[in-house]
């Protein structure tokens, strides 16, 4: 994934990532990963997902990654925890190329903390590409558009006080402790030959606080 791959004695560099982690994927109820730390099946028996990660504040080895947004083609055959996952990577094409390398770093889980665990479960990285990714964020809903290869919009789930959203809070899932339920609007994937439509089907936002083992 990078132009500058890091010898295996390299010691691992200091990252860290702030912001916001949405996505939309195949499940048709609220994703049962979240609760099962991905032990339980989806409900299609398959995942597809699309992901979208706005970076608010980040640094990679000294490389500036604030206010870059980054997304990505999950195709996960089975159980989240059992891996066998194959991904592409869409990187803002407004990162300079220390950015660059540095996001790719981490999203193949190469640079350690923690997205180390994609170097369990990513099998495949299908492609990397630079791309204009827009992500607006505004009251409850969230979107990404990366031309038309992802265009995605989903919308939190109203609670009990419709002026918070049903929240799954405490718990231990990978991307963070407090997972915001959603629902797809609009949302379509046509790229590598995946052609997916999510709308009305499972969505999350987490906001995410993530580093590398050197922070």
């Amino acid at each position: 994934m990078s132009a500058n791959p890091k010898p295996d004695n390299a010691p691992l560099p200091e990252w860290a990532i702030k912001g916001e982690l949405f996505l939309n994927c195949s499940c048709d109820v609220f994703c049962p990963c979240v609760v099962s730390l991905g032990a339980h099946p989806p409900t299609e028996g398959h995942c597809h997902a699309w992901m979208a990660i706005a970076i608010d504040q980040g640094e990679y080895d000294g490389a500036d990654l604030s206010g870059l947004n980054v997304g990505i083609l999950a195709d996960i055959p089975g159980r989240m925890g059992e891996g066998n996952w194959k991904v592409a990577l869409y990187v803002d094409d407004r990162a300079s190329d220390a950015a660059f390398d540095g996001i790719c770093q981490i999203f193949s889980g190469a640079a350690g903390g923690t997205t180390g665990l994609f170097t369990m479960l990513v099998s495949e990285i299908i492609g990397v590409q630079r791309e204009p990714v827009e992500i607006v964020r505004e009251g409850k809903t969230r979107s990404i558009r990366i031309g038309r290869k992802i265009q995605g919009e989903i919308e939190m789930i109203d609670g009990a006080n419709p002026d918070q959203p049903v929240t799954i809070t405490n718990s231990q899932y990978w991307m963070g402790p407090d997972i915001i339920a959603a629902k797809g609007k609009k949302s379509r994937v046509r790229d590598y030959g995946r052609i997916w439509d999510f709308g009305g089907k499972s969505a999350e936002i987490c906001p995410i606080d993530w580093s590398g083992p050197g922070k």
